[in-house]
């Protein structure tokens, strides 16, 4: 290794020294870290543009550190710079890429573009012509003549009759009679209607789906994806050391969590073992 290149840091030549001061080939510690032999070889070149992003690759910086016996953290600080960098030029590349059109592609659109035009056109000439028939309609409509107000007729004036005295007898009689039927009338009014009352039945409400919780703890940056049972990205970021994520949703989860062995994760009341589906500081698993 040239170390006099400016871009070295001499983290790569100082974990490669210190696995041969093991006794440890390059074959033997890429089975102990459960890496591939070419991995082990660009750590120890500082090509970390060849691994699998900045953040795997300081998590597998951290993990040869402490196989070889050597403190990960001045390691981290060295190369740190060189990893932010290379964080940088992948968004810059990401966001610079132009998107690609086929000649075939952009004809179509040039067709659909004046097909679109020509439609709204005659549209525009149809609603013109109907808008000017219209007005013409509306300028040579008589104006409706007012219905006539039949005369009115004065009202007969009333003839007044004689009107003779009944006898003293019918003449007691008739209070008792009248007073009768406005009784029964006031009885008829005064008697209570009942209501009927028609039970409305209540509808029973509709079970909602069992949510679960989940508590992810971690020790050191890592990159956390939570999907739910519905296949919604409920978490996708990349979570800095002493980050507390709490997740709520309808199960199966899907998770994919980079440096694994950094996170705790709780699911309901009991903790998760992320060892068993772990490669290469990768967990990716299913929690139903």
């Amino acid at each position: 290794m040239n170390l006099t290149d400016p871009g070295l840091t001499g983290v790569g030549e100082e974990l490669r020294r210190a696995r041969e001061a093991m006794g440890l080939a390059a074959s033997d510690a890429a089975q102990q870290l459960k890496f591939v032999p070419r991995q082990i070889e660009a750590l120890e070149q500082e090509r970390f543009k060849s691994l699998p992003g900045p953040t795997i690759a300081r998590g597998m910086v951290r993990n040869y550190a402490r196989l070889v016996g050597l403190d990960p953290e001045p390691l981290l600080e060295r190369i740190a710079e060189r990893l932010d960098a290379q964080d940088a030029d992948q968004l810059a590349a990401r966001y610079s890429q132009s998107v690609p059109f086929s000649s075939s592609t952009r004809h179509s659109t040039i067709a659909y573009l004046g097909l679109s035009l020509a439609i709204l056109g005659l549209v525009g000439a149809l609603a013109y012509e109907w808008h000017r028939e219209r007005s013409a309609e509306l300028a040579f409509v008589p104006a409706a003549s007012a219905p006539l107000e039949p005369a009115l007729e004065p009202a007969p004036e009333p003839v007044s009759e004689p009107v003779s005295e009944p006898p003293p007898a019918l003449a007691m009689a008739e209070p008792q009679l009248k007073a009768k039927p406005a009784a029964k009338a006031q009885t008829k009014a005064e008697a209570p209607v009942a209501e009927k009352v028609v039970p409305v039945e209540k509808e029973a409400p509709a079970a909602a789906a069992e949510r679960r919780r989940l508590v992810l703890r971690c020790e050191e940056e890592s990159w956390i994806e939570v999907r739910d049972g519905a296949d919604r990205l409920l978490v996708y970021s990349l979570n800095p050391a002493g980050t507390e994520r709490v997740v709520e949703g309808v199960p199966p989860f899907s998770l994919v969590i980079g440096s694994a062995q950094h996170v705790r994760l709780t699911y309901g009341d009991r903790e998760i073992d992320l060892r068993p589906h772990t490669r290469a500081e990768v967990a990716r698993f299913t929690l139903k």
